[in-house]
């Protein structure tokens, strides 16, 4: 049973935002749980106040963590590839290994799977677990939980790194809690504290106002789920050699109470703002829907997608898909122009990786112009069409 302590509960809606189930709301300040919880103790590992706890299923402190190592990277694969969040994985991977002088593993399961094998080599594992079957071709929850969960008793890694996508947020919490294990959701930096080993996970907390530092010192494996595009992809080197180990689960690991009747892509879907190299993004400042018209202008111009902030979003100006922040997307581009966006951290953890920023703000002691390489100073709707304009003339 989840447990809310009210007089602890800040309200700051962490909870709700993690939960894959879409169990847990906040009302008038404090968390509610309704039946569609599974217990899978997300919104537990990500409540920095403690006002969540499930009932019956405390973590025990394992006796014995010497007998935990190596690192081990979730391969997810979907639509007939391997989630390009797998490669960004690999690359931390590959330093975290390095740094513990331990092995870099990664485990991919589906139906079709092994002619990937080589690319997870290539990108840095020294074994490739994996698991080849038609029961695992559509995702399962359940079955890819208990699949996972059988490997890390087998063969106890001390840390298990997966992407914060769809599939990670929903079934990595509940592998977590069948261990026994601490987890950190939505992870933006990872490193090892060269003392004694542990893993520092790093991610937004208090609703993104402060960028919290987790470990886990009485549990293995330390797990974590990283956000897509927060890490740079390993460089592959397809010389590199490793093991290839084939995994057979069992029958009973391969009973579902899921049945998949069809698998349907939204058209929203087809937006992935993450995958373009020039990214304008709008805010509060563009004032309405309209407002978006400029910008859509301008990234046709410089052929590349609209983005947006919550602000945005919530007002109803754009659709999620196009969402950059905390609980948006984590993008990367070579180009990332804000139009009208202060720079508010939960949007900044979004965005600050790009190559370059331009930032286009009335106020020059907005947030943003701090990170920001180029900082234009101004009335959006006079510099936006002028820029859309030049840019125009340029290639004409």
């Amino acid at each position: 049973m989840l447990i809310i302590d009210c007089d602890k509960c800040i309200g700051c809606s962490v909870c709700e935002e993690n939960c894959a189930f879409g169990a847990i709301t906040v009302v008038e300040g404090c968390a509610v749980v309704d039946d569609n919880c599974t217990l899978c103790g997300s919104c537990v590992d990500t409540c920095e106040p403690e006002a969540l706890h499930i009932e019956g299923t405390e973590k025990t402190v394992q006796a014995d963590l010497d007998e935990w190592s190596g690192i081990w990277v979730f391969a997810e694969y979907r639509n007939g590839k391997v989630a390009a969040v797998s490669y960004e994985l690999l690359g931390i991977g590959r330093q975290l290994a390095n740094q513990r002088g331990v092995q870099l593993s990664a485990v991919i399961f589906g139906s079709g799977v092994e002619k990937h094998v080589g690319s997870l080599v290539a990108s840095g594992a020294d074994k490739v677990y994996f698991a080849d079957d038609p029961q695992l071709e559509q995702f399962r929850e359940d079955i890819y939980g208990r699949v996972l969960e059988d490997l890390v008793r087998e063969f106890k890694p001390e840390v298990v790194l997966a992407g914060a996508t769809a599939i990670g947020r929903s079934f990595i919490p509940q592998v977590a809690n069948t261990l026994g294990a601490g987890l950190t959701a939505d992870c933006t930096q990872l490193s090892i504290r060269q003392e004694d080993g542990m893993l520092l996970q790093t991610r937004p907390a208090f609703g993104g106002n402060i960028m919290a530092t987790i470990e886990c010192p009485h549990s293995r494996p330390q797990m974590a789920t990283v956000r897509p595009k927060v890490m740079k992809p390993a460089q592959p080197d397809p010389s590199r050699q490793g093991e290839v180990i084939r995994i057979v689960p069992s029958e009973e690991s391969l009973k579902s109470k899921v049945e998949v009747i069809e698998s349907v892509q939204s058209e929203q879907d087809n937006v992935n703002i993450q995958e373009v190299e020039i990214l304008i993004a709008g805010g509060r400042g563009l004032d309405s829907e309209k407002g978006f018209e400029l910008i859509r202008e301008l990234a046709e111009e410089l052929g590349g997608a609209v983005a947006a902030s919550r602000a945005a979003v919530d007002s109803g100006w754009i659709p999620y898909p196009h969402q950059v922040g905390q609980t948006g997307k984590t993008v990367c581009p070579k180009l990332y122009i804000a139009c009208g966006i202060s720079g508010a951290i939960q949007h900044a953890v979004g965005m600050q990786s790009a190559d370059t920023i331009v930032a286009i703000n009335k106020d020059e002691k907005a947030p943003i112009c701090d990170i920001a390489t180029y900082s234009l100073i101004g009335d959006l709707f006079d510099i936006v069409p002028l820029l859309t304009s030049k840019i125009r003339e340029s290639r004409s």
